[in-house]
């Protein structure tokens, strides 16, 4: 079956009852049981929900996976992740990260005795030597967030097979309909469901898809024992987010093309940051591993400076200046006070995450207003 029709009739089975094409919103707490341990396959709603059950159904479907668990947010799902481990372990990714992320392994997780190791991912010699025999996880974000490097999925996956590793890739960026790392050797992807997946900037939700059935059961467990599950009215949002992602995704990624060239010959623009660029360091990785180059776009002014930055992100009118990506409506963010605020500052600046930095969510309104935005704003 195709991508475009994945999107469509994943997960989506017509109501037995009454025949709705729609997957109902199951607004219980709880299931009447015929005796005491005999039920329906539901028991109490933060182990079990239809409408859940159909949404996470739907997101192996279309990440080429054979599971799927659905979470709160993004960060409650990288949160299971990281309770799979122990202290001593070891867990090597990349040095430039969703600011969220970071603050869950340095703030929480590092007080529990886990080790993290930041390095730059995209050569793949710098995941090798920063592997030992405690390392039980490696964490890609690819494209990365908001610096847009690009990580060889497979070459990564090469090394923690042979080890007996677990890799795990934060695929939020480029969604199942650019990218999809079980194919290339991942063992669980994860998404902040409220982006992309969720397309309107209504839901907070993450996932995790996998493979493996023990992987499954583990998080399952984890799931349900710590219980940070999404409500049944957000699986029916994302449920019908879903529907339209792959035209969305068209979408955002012409935009995206049209602006990041256009900011590139803008003489006021400096560096572009964008992988669809033929002198892109990940260009050739993301053209063989990506189906698309997406709509997330970083850059900074030529001057360099933070004020004139700011004045930008307080200019524009179709952009809104918000946090958050992968709604229809174009966003614009500045991480260093925004996204990634709890990265230490001296951190931000030596993995190449200026105060100046500028990043874009493209929408899928028309491009040329888009343009007409961006240029009266940048003057």
């Amino acid at each position: 079956m195709k991508a475009a029709t994945k999107f469509i009739h994943a997960g989506a089975h017509p109501d037995p009852s009454t025949g709705a094409i729609m997957t109902p919103v199951y607004q219980t707490s709880t299931y009447v049981q015929e005796a005491p341990g005999v039920n329906k396959g539901f028991e109490y709603a933060r182990s079990q929900n239809p409408t859940r059950k159909a949404l996470e159904e739907a997101l192996a479907v279309i990440e080429n996976g054979k599971f799927g668990l659905a979470f709160s947010s993004g960060v409650a799902a990288t949160d299971a992740v990281i309770k799979l481990l122990a202290p001593g372990d070891e867990v090597v990714c990349a040095n430039d990260m969703y600011g969220g992320t970071y603050r869950l392994f340095t703030k929480v997780f590092e007080r529990f005795g886990i080790v993290f190791k930041y390095v730059d991912t995209t050569d793949v010699k710098n995941v090798a030597a920063a592997v030992t025999e405690k390392t039980k996880l490696v964490w890609l974000e690819t494209p990365t967030n908001p610096l847009m490097n690009v990580t060889d999925i497979a070459a990564v996956a090469a090394i923690t097979r042979s080890k007996n590793i677990l890799l795990a890739v934060d695929n939020t960026f480029a969604s199942p309909a650019l990218q999809n790392p079980l194919d290339l050797g991942a063992d669980i992807v994860m998404h902040s469901v409220t982006k992309y997946l969720g397309g309107h900037s209504d839901v907070i939700q993450g996932a995790l898809i996998m493979n493996d059935a023990d992987l499954r059961e583990k998080l399952y467990f984890i799931q349900k024992s710590c219980g940070a599950v999404p409500g049944p009215m957000d699986c029916f949002l994302v449920l019908r987010g879903i529907k339209t992602l792959g035209v969305r995704m068209k979408a955002h990624c012409e935009n995206g093309a049209r602006i990041a060239h256009w900011l590139r010959n803008h003489p006021k623009v400096g560096k572009v940051y964008w992988p669809g660029f033929e002198d892109h360091p990940g260009y050739a990785v993301a053209k063989k591993q990506m189906k698309g180059f997406g709509g997330m776009i970083s850059f900074e002014l030529k001057n360099d400076s933070v004020e004139e930055a700011k004045r930008v992100l307080s200019s524009t009118h179709l952009f809104s200046l918000a946090e958050s990506l992968g709604g229809v409506e174009s966003l614009i963010n500045h991480p260093a006070s925004m996204t990634h605020a709890s990265i230490p500052r001296e951190e931000r600046i030596k993995n190449g995450l200026s105060d100046s930095l500028i990043r874009l969510s493209v929408g899928i309104e028309d491009a040329d207003d888009l343009i007409e935005d961006l240029a009266k704003a940048i003057g």
